[in-house]
This record gives structure tokens, sequence and C-alpha cells, in this order.
């Protein structure tokens, strides 16, 4: 798998894929720079009037719900039929779902009526799309990625999907296969937006690699490399966010080889 997930990332560095993001608007500038650094080109559009064409255009198609209105949803859906039909790649990240019955309900409209390529969450929004009991504070999560793994499994086999559960160690499963990546730093949890951007690059991942279970797994290990590098200084969380821009632009195949730390069952 090492040698697949290199590939992908020399792959993002030459190809530069088209991600487009319909995201929150807490984290859209922090997600374009996150995504400019590793080697991809965002896009950030969520007019219904546009978002079918953008789409077009696309690599790979990001929806992130973190701050949901029915005009966003409207786009959202418009955006993951498009990318359906053209076989475009979608992540799927259903942020706050178990939260509020809006958030928890929309996510698994999507899952119905546009299963996306990998579905990205902490361990309570996973549990709660798989209709078990997670606990949350607001969007954060109380549970840890391990109390997640069945039901990760399970939303795996039913959706025909690969599901990323991210955390102190983050687990990805396509219902068959299973990788526990536990790359990563504890002041990845305190910066606004990391989770959101874990799936921003998933997304670039995704497309440039066909596999949704290598890419997944391949952004995750990339993504916590390069979380470690930015905090070999011992910065503060201000300090280490910009570190992280840093760390993605200077990430590469020598560092995946060296620091990759990938559990397969």
């Amino acid at each position: 798998m090492m040698d697949e997930i290199c590939a992908g990332l020399e792959n993002i560095r030459t190809l530069h894929p088209l991600v487009h993001n319909i995201t929150n608007y807490v984290v859209m500038n922090f997600t374009a720079n996150v995504l400019l650094a590793l080697g991809a080109s965002p896009v950030m559009a969520h007019a219904a009037e546009e978002v079918e064409e953008m789409v077009g255009l696309a690599n790979a198609l990001v929806i992130n719900i973190g701050t949901l209105s029915r005009s966003w949803i409207d786009s959202m859906g418009i955006a993951a039929t498009a990318a359906r039909k053209r076989c475009i790649p979608i992540v799927l990240d259903p942020v706050g779902a178990g939260a509020t019955r809006f958030r928890t309900e929309t996510a698994k409209r999507f899952l119905r009526e546009a299963p996306p390529t990998v579905l990205r969450g902490n361990a309570s929004e996973i549990l709660a799309l798989a209709g078990a009991k997670g606990t949350t504070k607001g969007v954060d999560s109380l549970a840890g990625s391990r109390d997640a793994r069945q039901a990760a499994i399970e939303l795996a086999k039913s959706n025909a999907m690969v599901v990323a559960v991210t955390g102190a160690e983050d687990f990805v499963t396509d219902g068959s296969r299973a990788a526990t990546v536990t790359n990563g730093h504890v002041l990845m949890s305190r910066v606004t937006g990391t989770g959101c951007a874990a799936s921003a690059v998933t997304g670039a991942f995704c497309g440039v690699q066909r596999d949704g279970f290598v890419a997944a797994t391949g952004a995750l290990v990339a993504f916590g490399i390069a979380g470690e590098i930015a905090a070999g200084a011992q910065p503060g969380p201000g300090t280490f966010q910009i570190k992280l821009l840093d760390a993605l632009d200077a990430v590469d195949p020598a560092a995946i080889r060296d620091r990759a730390r990938v559990e397969l069952s």
C-alpha cells in the first residue's frame, strides 16, 4: 500500500486535481489553503445556479454539512447527483450528525440519494449514521474511533462505500478491508477545521486514485504525518496551524515511507 499512497501524493503534485468543496463558513479559507499546500486545486462554490457545471470540471466533490441551510442542502443535492452521473468521487463529511435531528437527517438523506465514495467523520457522527447511540458535544465527538469500528464496517457494507473514522487513531474500511492509521498529533484537535481539512485532503487523493480505500487511507497518513512535522517545534495552536500548511507542502514520499504507521486487517 505504501507504493500506492506515495503514487497518490505524487499524482496530486503533478496533476493538481480540482476539488470542488461545498463546505462550511468556518473552514473555507483554511480548507482552500490546505489543498493548495498539498498541491491540489480548490474551488469553493455553493450556488445552486452553478454547482452542476462546476462539478463537471472537478476531479472530486467534497460535501461538508458544518453550517447547514435549506438552500445549501439543495445545492449539495444537485452537486452530488451530478457527480454520481459523471462518476466523480464524492467525500461526505457529516459534521455534527447526531447532535441535531436536522444534521442527522440531512446526512442520512445524502447516504440514500447520492452515496459517497468516502464517508469521513468522527466516531459520534459515524455511530449516529449507523443508528447507534453516540455521545457528542456540539460537533465534537466524545467517543473514540475504536467505539465506532463495527458501525463503520456495517455502514460501508450497506452503502457500498468507504468509511473513515478519525480521532486519536483513524480507522478506514470498505466493509472487507480495514486499516488503522496512528499518525497525527494532539494539536490537530485544538485547531478549528482540521477534521474538515482531512475530508478535503481525502477528496484530493480520491481525485487521483480510483480505489477509495487506498485514497482515504493515504490521505489520513499524509495529513497525520504533516501534523507530526508541524508539531516538531512544539508550537502553540495558532502557530501550529501555519506550520501545518508548511508541513503539507513539505511532506513527500520519503517522509511517508519513513513515518507511516498503518496496520492493515
